[in-house]
């Protein structure tokens, strides 16, 4: 069966999920983690991809980036995984795949959806029971999203500059989202979005995503999400 095409359209921002083979742990300490986000860091440069947010797990990432191309897409999580996965056999004195697979990934409507991806990203961490507040996990996006801290792996999506006239302001609305957690329901369909590899969005929005994939509407009614 061939893979199903990966949909990409320039400047809708994509999340992205890459989990470790058999669901088992890619990072062990702080060192797999910061030699990942060096990786990330010249990968972005080298493949020209945007990242708004992202959060390490101890088996899994997800990143909320926006490009141009497939191409981009795919060569950036090409060539990161293949050097992340070459140090963490090298570390470890391991061999084979460390990653389940290709990554999953699914557009999201910018307009509407962007925050809410992003806080069901940098949420990760308190769903997990890893600590109370998002702030105390250094391992994401939210310290430089809400609190200011420097991080130059990170682009502001156009949405997110719109939250303010300058960066406290920004921050400060952006750590207000936070105040309401994310429901069961919407947690569910963020899931589920990703794993169909398909869209997140109004109906307008994944209309136009079901163009695009020219695939038949009764292929694609069960892999459309709404939140």
């Amino acid at each position: 069966m061939s893979r199903r095409l990966r949909l990409v359209l320039p400047g809708v921002p994509l999340h992205v999920v890459q989990r470790g083979v058999n669901r088992q742990a890619c990072f062990l300490d702080g060192q797999d983690r910061r030699r990942y986000l060096e990786y990330l860091r010249s990968c972005l440069a080298l493949a020209p991809c945007h990242l708004h947010a992202y959060v390490i797990m101890r088996n899994h990432v997800h990143l909320l980036l926006s490009t141009q191309s497939t191409a981009s897409l795919s060569l950036l999580m090409k060539m990161l995984n293949q050097r992340y996965g070459q140090y963490f056999n090298w570390r470890y004195g391991r061999t084979g795949s460390l990653w389940e697979g290709r990554y999953k990934s699914c557009l999201v409507q910018g307009e509407r959806y962007l925050l809410l991806c992003q806080r069901y990203i940098e949420l990760h961490p308190v769903r997990a029971g890893i600590v109370a507040l998002p702030g105390q996990y250094c391992w994401s996006s939210y310290r430089s999203n809400a609190q200011g801290m420097h991080d130059d792996l990170l682009s502001p999506y156009s949405l997110y500059l719109m939250l303010g006239h300058d960066a406290f302001e920004r921050q400060r609305t952006y750590q207000s989202l936070f105040q309401d957690a994310l429901g069961e329901r919407c947690i569910g369909q963020l899931r589920e979005a990703v794993n169909a590899e398909f869209a997140v969005g109004d109906q307008a929005f994944l209309r136009r995503v079901a163009e695009m994939s020219r695939q038949p509407a009764a292929e694609t009614r069960g892999q459309t999400r709404r939140v």
